[in-house]
């Protein structure tokens, strides 16, 4: 399987968010990817979607800062996310909790 590129994968984020799993929630979140793969990219979620752009977002309710190789093994399920923030290599800002179900808004690898 070919090697998807960390931008990719993020835009992917539209087409694998699952609605249920984030019922009423109205958010802004801010990539910010360092490194040969960096980007900015602004997730949004509300009204039962998920929208990505690149960019800059104004007031984002959580920030993640990561480099973009080291991301897409997160996004792949090679990496383990909060293994990642515990060591230093994921900086997250603002909303923790939104942080710790973020991921769960998506159905991730295959």
């Amino acid at each position: 399987m070919a090697e998807y590129t960390v931008k990719e994968l993020v835009f992917n984020h539209e087409r694998a968010f699952i609605p249920e799993k984030a019922a009423g929630l109205e958010a802004v979140v801010q990539y910010h990817l360092t490194g040969d793969e960096g980007g900015d990219y602004i997730i949004t979620i509300g009204d039962d979607k998920c929208k990505v752009a690149e960019g800059i977002a104004e007031e984002p309710v959580m920030t993640m800062t990561a480099d973009g190789a080291y991301f897409r093994d997160v996004l792949l399920g090679k990496e383990d996310g909060m293994k990642g923030f515990m060591d230093g290599k994921l900086q997250l800002a603002g909303d923790l909790n939104l942080a710790m179900k973020l991921t769960s808004f998506f159905k991730m690898g295959g």
